[in-house]
């Protein structure tokens, strides 16, 4: 059996054995031009629903091409069901926070305005694209989608009373930290300025926030993103 082919390519197209699958302009770019694939050469191939596949390359062009399926690699691997929760900062640490957040296994990403969110908008499309080229780097067989940029509250307002939103408050820096609960759940990172006197009384009085500390200094808005999805992980996903 051949090695597992080392580029890796997500595909919005269905996978199984001897399945064609067209090559966009930009993948062809990729493959054809960047990596200089030839026909014949392999690749593996996953669509968030399949598995992994490995594919050969049928065709190649400069604008298009064709990969056909030969036999599945890897089995759909599905993360916990957490979701990430964070307000847009800087345009490079928003993307790492997005970056980071598919290689650690968040189910989904939701950017969040907050009283202190700096940003107002986002480009939802450029940050799935960073989602997508995470789970290629990384080995997963899953893209978490990344939600819209929408108020904090009003996700408060539409929010599933059987998740658990874990609220990482940096008020709470010092004090002893509680147990995790387990999925369904989310993790609420605030932005730079921290969040507001008015969202934090509002958390704290919701049935479905549990607040918890992230240790003994307040961390930026990225590396607390990383910390509370290791701890969750660590905890009660599939680290354990």
């Amino acid at each position: 059996m051949s090695a597992r082919p080392k580029i890796r390519l997500y595909v919005d197209h269905p996978l199984k054995a001897g399945q064609s699958v067209p090559v966009s302009r930009d993948q062809a770019n990729y493959l054809f031009n960047v990596m200089r694939l030839r026909a014949g050469a392999e690749i593996a191939l996953f669509n968030g629903r399949d598995g992994e596949w490995r594919a050969e390359v049928a065709q190649a062009a400069k604008r298009g091409g064709a990969l056909v399926c030969e036999a599945q690699t890897a089995p759909q691997m599905m993360p916990p069901d957490l979701w990430l929760l964070f307000a847009p900062i800087k345009k490079a640490r928003t993307d790492f926070i997005v970056e980071k957040a598919t290689e650690m296994g968040a189910a989904r990403i939701c950017p969040v305005q907050t009283d202190f969110t700096n940003s107002d908008r986002i480009r939802q499309d450029r940050l799935q694209a960073h989602a997508v080229e995470a789970a290629e780097q990384c080995g997963g067989t899953y893209v978490p989608p990344v939600d819209d940029l929408r108020p904090l509250a009003r996700v408060l307002d539409d929010w599933p009373e059987d998740r658990t939103l874990i609220f990482a408050d940096e008020g709470a820096a010092g004090r002893a930290s509680a147990s995790l609960p387990s999925s369904p759940a989310a993790i609420l990172i605030g932005p730079e300025g921290g969040f507001s006197d008015g969202e934090r009384a509002r958390l704290s009085a919701l049935p479905f926030v549990a607040t918890i500390p992230l240790g003994p200094r307040i961390l930026r808005a990225d590396t607390a993103a990383v910390a509370a999805l290791t701890l969750w992980q660590s905890a009660s996903g599939d680290w354990r």
